[in-house]
């Protein structure tokens, strides 16, 4: 088949493949595909030219252009990001019907910095899968699209190829009415159809459009019809059995010779010969696509190198800065905090009672509370003034996103899906003055596997194995725990560290 469907996930209307391509047949699809190539070069056809796309090249397939891709003989890494027409026509008018054009022979050009900007973003996002990922990769598909729409709709035919035109960037007139131009005449390329029934629609004078139509394109009306019908020729040739007579009839040329004199004209060769060259070429069940998905350390390093700026914001954000904590016993000890402390809104709700477990300790220690946060309590059982002789501290790897998601979450099966894609990194530093002597410091820790664990066993009561697999089940939903002695001259600090969900409660008392 020369159609190839995509399957996009149903919460996320992107497809995202990085490879090293062997090879592509020949296909189209109903969608937009952006090839982007971060390492190597590869040869792509599209229609009847063909392009050697280098490192940085990024060029816009629109929908239902035939094309493949092969490689050079050399290993590549191309970044395909497919899109999703139907879901995002519904906030962008005939989106489907646009036309984009990128100049790959200009590596100046600030768009395509931009482009590659976003491109970089979407790939680091969809590497990572933190929670939320998908409406960030949503977000940034927008911002991709409205790129597009600025910068990379206004294109005009250069020695056979489509180049962008920045002379005309910013004339929304003028791309609006090229795009109901192109857009009716690829509806209607199929019959009869004249440049005076198109000026009558769009109320120009037919010298005017003509006009219009060759200054923006490059061709005369007649030659960009005679484009639009040869183009859509294609499809014909390679995915059916039909005579060039039938074909040439049902793409609108009024006899064959203009067909083939056209079809030349663009292709270089006569259709049946092109049908023999390509018609073995085309994607099927026996000839897929053959390419190796890249490993994510290998696509980070591109995009390091491809998009410094995009790649260093990626690792401010994965790499969390610290939670730092500063407990003083002659500022923080002297002042006991009356409110509720944050984390109670999320602890207390039944939904969330496997991960409180923590929390519900802390709780019943009956102390005084310090110090808290959105995703930390401090706690003392001493009383000022007085000697600091003890201190509890209770963390939590939750972060803002996440955070919400709990003050709603409805069922421990919702919690478990999302505890299983939650993998953001976090520290914590609590470092106090006050302290003197010797302390013992107990650690009692839940990590991710934990928390899973038990989760898994709280949402499959009816649990069965045999008392051998109770006890394995009851083990690996264990908590961690050790202990220290530590002798401190006034400064103490302590510093966790996780990944992914997880909570640790740390007890001091002076020995």
């Amino acid at each position: 088949m020369l159609k190839e469907k995509i399957n996009y996930r149903s919460e996320l209307p992107v497809n995202v493949i990085t490879a090293n391509i062997k090879e592509y047949p020949i296909h189209f699809h109903d969608d937009m595909e952006v090839v982007y190539v971060l390492e190597g070069n590869i040869k792509m056809r599209n229609g009847y030219y063909t392009y050697t796309l280098k490192q940085g090249d990024i060029y816009i397939i629109n929908d239902r252009e035939m094309h493949s891709f092969e490689n050079t003989g050399k290993d590549n890494m191309v970044m395909m990001l497919q899109i999703d027409l139907s879901y995002f026509s519904r906030y962008y008018d005939n989106l489907r019907n646009n036309f984009f054009v990128t100049d790959v022979s200009d590596d100046d050009d600030e768009s395509l910095e931009v482009l590659r900007g976003i491109l970089a973003r979407i790939m680091l996002e969809v590497l990572q899968k933190g929670y939320g990922y998908e409406h960030k990769v949503i977000e940034s598909t927008h911002n991709l699209i409205a790129c597009l729409l600025a910068d990379f709709q206004y294109f005009v035919m250069d020695d056979g190829i489509f180049r962008n035109e920045a002379s005309n960037k910013g004339n929304k007139i003028l791309a609006g009415r090229l795009n109901r131009i192109t857009d009716y005449m690829y509806d209607n390329y199929n019959r009869k159809l004249t440049l005076g029934e198109i000026a009558e629609r769009e109320h120009l004078s037919i010298y005017y459009l003509s006009h219009v139509i060759k200054e923006a394109t490059g061709l005369s009306f007649q030659d960009l019809l005679s484009y639009i019908r040869v183009e859509e020729s294609e499809i014909l040739l390679l995915g059916t059995n039909k005579k060039i007579g039938a074909i040439a009839e049902e793409v609108g040329f009024s006899a064959v010779r203009y067909f083939i004199k056209h079809f030349e004209q663009w292709f270089g060769m006569h259709p049946l010969e092109y049908r023999r060259k390509y018609a073995g070429r085309v994607i099927s069940r026996e000839s897929g696509a053959r390419f190796e998905l890249c490993p994510p350390a290998r696509i980070e390093e591109a995009i390091r190198y491809q998009a410094s700026d995009v790649y260093v914001d990626y690792l401010d954000r994965v790499k969390a800065a610290p939670v730092i904590i500063d407990i003083d016993i002659y500022d923080s000890f002297a002042e006991t905090l009356q409110d509720k402390p944050a984390l109670a809104e999320i602890m207390e709700r039944p939904e969330n009672a496997v991960m409180a477990e923590p929390y519900q300790r802390l709780m019943g220690l009956e102390e005084n509370v310090i110090a808290a946060g959105e995703n930390y309590i401090v706690t003392t059982r001493c009383n000022f003034p007085g000697p600091m002789d003890s201190m509890s501290i209770l963390m939590y790897n939750i972060d803002t996103n996440l955070s919400k998601f709990l003050r709603k979450s409805e069922s421990q099966e919702g919690l478990l899906k999302i505890f299983r894609h939650y993998d953001p990194d976090a520290e914590f530093l609590i470092r106090s003055n006050g302290f003197e002597g010797e302390f013992r410091i107990l650690r009692w820790r839940l990590d991710a596997e934990h928390i899973l664990r038990r989760l898994e066993m709280a949402t499959a009561p009816n649990r069965s194995g045999g008392l051998r697999q109770l006890l394995l089940d009851d083990l690996q939903g264990s908590a961690v725990v050790s202990s220290e002695t530590f002798t401190a001259s006034d400064a103490l600090s302590i510093r966790a560290i996780f990944k992914g969900i997880g909570a640790e409660l740390v007890l001091i008392d002076r020995k």
